[in-house]
């Protein structure tokens, strides 16, 4: 299964970096190579500074070696190895009509001992959707194509991974979602009570929501990217960057676990937008666009 896995990941590489280079039509992605101290390495490529994508970066890593013990006790787990395979994006856009998205889907072997059987795996992944400005028709496009891809391995899924989606990407100490959601979902064994899902149909349905990916932000980019913007909503959306970032330095697992078994901090920070303001209290004038999308982001809806 890791092999497939990680077959997988390097092929999705390819086609989402073409695929955003084809639509900003002139920046490239960089790739870097790293080796991590400790076992494995990964790919990084990074796009900068072009017509549509400010920032971003799709990088693959396969990594291994042993767990540090606050590792273990977050996992829950005495087994003191592991094998970690996944595809981490999050593009930033210029334009504050734009949205920023993230993606990401992982596997993870633990073991006993070094280069012994696995004695425990599982899949976890998901997308996420983060507008500055709210376009009812973008986020009902985006968990669409999810939906589709879900429905396709079991119908039960979507719903359960929405939920999951709005639940961890939320900054609770502002009592707001980071975005409109998508799709969450980790710990997921094959074989397990709750959705008897098999290790073909757990590959299976990450390939199908890497494909999702591609299907529901690529025709979002490309609608709203020649539409013009103001420098306030250029401003507003710095702003809303200030909360994609707390979100990442506070919450998210996939930086606390890269931060904390040594992991390559220029890959781990990659998701860090290159344009931020926190200004002290700024709250959005009633009934405005800006309101409109935090009312949202307070009450998290059924897109769909």
């Amino acid at each position: 299964m890791k092999e497939q896995f990680i077959t997988l990941i390097h092929n999705l590489q390819d086609r989402i970096c073409a695929e955003l280079e084809h639509v900003d039509g002139e920046a490239q992605f960089q790739q870097d190579k790293w080796t991590r101290e400790g076992g494995g390495g990964g790919i990084t490529r990074v796009i900068a500074n072009g017509r549509v994508f400010e920032k971003g970066g799709v990088n693959t890593s396969v990594v291994h070696g042993e767990l540090p013990e606050l590792i273990r006790e977050r996992f829950g787990v005495e087994h003191g190895f592991f094998l970690a395979a996944g595809i981490s994006l999050v593009i930033h856009p210029i334009s504050p009509l734009v949205p920023t998205v993230h993606a990401n889907y992982r596997y993870f072997e633990l073991y006993e001992q070094q280069g012994g059987e696995a004695v425990d795996a599982w899949f976890g992944g998901g997308a996420d959707l983060t507008p500055y400005y709210l376009d009812e028709n973008d986020a009902r496009h985006f968990h669409e194509q999810h939906k589709k891809a879900c429905d396709a391995v079991d119908t039960a899924l979507y719903t359960s991974f929405k939920s999951q989606c709005d639940a961890y990407f939320h900054n609770a100490h502002r009592g707001e979602s980071r975005g409109i959601g998508g799709i969450f979902y980790d710990y997921m064994r094959p074989a397990d009570a709750e959705t008897g899902l098999t290790n073909s149909q757990l590959l299976e349905l990450a390939q199908r929501n890497g494909q999702a990916f591609i299907d529901a932000y690529i025709p979002i980019a490309i609608k709203n990217a020649s539409l013009t913007y103001t420098e306030e909503q250029r401003y507003w959306q710095e702003i809303r960057r200030g909360r994609y970032v707390e979100f990442n330095l506070i919450h998210d697992r996939g930086t606390l676990f890269g931060l904390r078994t040594n992991g390559r901090v220029e890959s781990i920070l990659m998701s860090l937008p290159p344009r931020v303001r926190w200004d002290y209290d700024l709250q959005p004038a009633r009934g405005s666009a800006e309101d409109a999308l935090i009312e949202v982001l307070k009450s998290p809806r059924n897109w769909l």
